[in-house]
């Protein structure tokens, strides 16, 4: 798809709400569509990291309050979360010790690791044509204009 070119004078006047949805969106869509090819979903991802940070595991309720705040329409309810954690197990990548705490299986950590590569992928093809300087300085903003609108500056 051909990108519509704005003059800076007209992007200006571009809304900040329709442009960060619409990024998220794109984002969010391409990157499941990506991870699907692997099986998984994004959330599958997600939790995998999250375990990969807490050695000593996390248990259900735990997991699902470290990444509630990720939860968007396009990644998906927070209630359906369940779901992911027991597909995780099923397939052996996860595992419940006796205190109910979820860990990583070494099959969940070559999983990630196949995860991961692809990972790298899908950014590298999302930030094609983008410098490190415009990458980040598309965050600064992103974050000031978050911060005054009284949202959250840290993941």
């Amino acid at each position: 798809m051909a990108m519509v070119t704005y003059t800076d004078a007209e992007l200006a006047h571009h809304p900040v709400g329709y442009w960060t949805g619409a990024a998220h969106e794109a984002v969010i869509s391409y990157i499941d569509q990506e991870h699907r090819r692997l099986g998984v979903t994004q959330r599958h991802w997600m939790t995998l990291n999250a375990l990969t940070r807490n050695e000593a595991g996390l248990t259900r309720e735990e997991i699902t309050y470290v990444l509630r705040r990720y939860m968007t329409p396009q990644i998906g309810d927070v209630s359906t979360y369940p779901a992911v954690l027991d597909d995780l197990v099923e397939r052996g990548w996860v595992a419940a010790g006796t205190d109910g705490r979820l860990t990583l299986t070494d099959a969940g950590h070559a999983g990630r690791a196949r995860i991961a590569e692809r990972t790298a992928a899908i950014r590298a093809h999302l930030h094609d044509g983008v410098t490190d300087e415009e990458y980040v300085a598309a965050l600064k903003v992103l974050r000031r204009i978050t911060a005054n609108a009284g949202g959250p500056l840290t993941l």
